[in-house]
């Protein structure tokens, strides 16, 4: 029976590789470029997880976002964040409501937007943190409470979150609970010359591009639960346990420059992530079972965020991300 199973997987990892070949060319017809960006994307939603875009204005977040809903099927609303946003506004509210026939008065819930396959918080920093943790039930329960009462939330259900990273002013940082749920922090980049001519030329013209979908929600489902099926060695464990460790200085495993820069380290979320995100990356090529190289592809987008660095990262001029690529160099990965 388990050798039936096992077959069985290999074919669907074959047609996964498929689908997400066809999703990558449905995308690039209205985004140019930004191949990690959609990888990266991809990778989360196949393992069941939230991301986080963090990019300049101007630079095709929402209409990506948009594009992978509509190239997987998947209902999408679309959130503005302000400062003035409450979090009825996101969850729902309840509305009092008259019978005619009885003159008597209930409450009845209203759905928020929140209630959709995929949620896009554009500018998530823009609004204060009692409505930034409205999203923490919804992102990590898959289901909001209202009035005592308890609603699911649709299957699959993502939360996609846009981040200007230049424009501090009337801005809240967001904390580290609610970075923490966000399995990848991705970093969109300005387009090169070649990509930026392309862009011009298709958003000045007449043409209008139709997506056509590639999955619906069914097969997400049925995707998600084919990568956590995907075997993973007991040393890749270790080893995805051995880096969340390493970024932590208290802990013993952790390098020296780790313990001089680092005030917080990544949590145990960031060691399942890891894995999972090999899982699905592997998936996404129709590979059966998990490698370091996976882990390495994605340990950046997974450990930058959840990395809480102190006043002498600036002095010697480092970031996350580049404690994390030396980490994953001192965890002798690199090459």
């Amino acid at each position: 029976m388990a050798q039936v199973q096992q077959h069985d997987d290999v074919t669907q990892l074959r047609h996964l590789a498929e689908a997400v070949g066809s999703l990558r060319q449905q995308v690039s017809q209205r985004i140019v470029g930004q191949t990690e960006v959609v990888d990266g994307v991809l990778t989360a939603l196949l393992a069941g997880g939230h991301s986080l875009l963090i990019g300049v204005p101007g630079l095709a977040k929402t209409l990506l976002v948009s594009t992978i809903a509509e190239a997987l099927d998947l209902s999408f609303n679309r959130v503005q964040f302000t400062p003035d946003l409450m979090p009825g506004d996101i969850t729902g509210t309840e509305l009092v409501e008259e019978d005619p026939a009885t003159g008597r008065r209930g409450f009845r819930f209203v759905p928020g937007p929140v209630f959709a396959n995929v949620l896009l918080a554009d500018e998530i920093n823009r609004t204060p943190p009692k409505t930034q943790a409205a999203l923490l039930q919804a992102m990590q329960e898959h289901q909001v409470t209202a009035a005592g009462k308890t609603y699911p939330l649709p299957d699959p259900f993502f939360v996609l979150a846009t981040q200007n990273p230049i424009e501090q002013e009337g801005t809240y940082p967001l904390p580290e609970a609610q970075l923490d749920r966000f399995m990848l922090e991705l970093r969109v980049g300005y387009p090169s010359r070649d990509d930026e001519e392309q862009v011009v030329e298709r958003t000045t013209g007449e043409s209008a591009v139709t997506i056509a979908p590639v999955l619906d929600s069914a097969e997400i489902i049925a995707i998600q639960r084919l990568v956590r099926r995907i075997p993973v060695s007991k040393g890749l464990v270790r080893s995805a346990v051995t880096l969340a460790r390493m970024t932590r200085p208290v802990d013993a495993e952790s390098p020296k420059f780790i313990r001089e820069f680092v005030e917080w380290g990544a949590g145990p979320r960031a060691s399942q992530y890891l894995v999972l995100g090999a899982k699905a990356r592997a998936a996404m090529d129709g590979r059966p079972m998990a490698d370091l190289d996976d882990v390495k592809t994605v340990a950046p987008a997974v450990l930058r965020h959840r990395i809480v660095t102190n006043f002498c990262v600036e002095a010697e001029e480092r970031t996350s991300e580049s404690l994390v690529t030396e980490l994953v160099s001192s965890a002798g990965w690199d090459g």
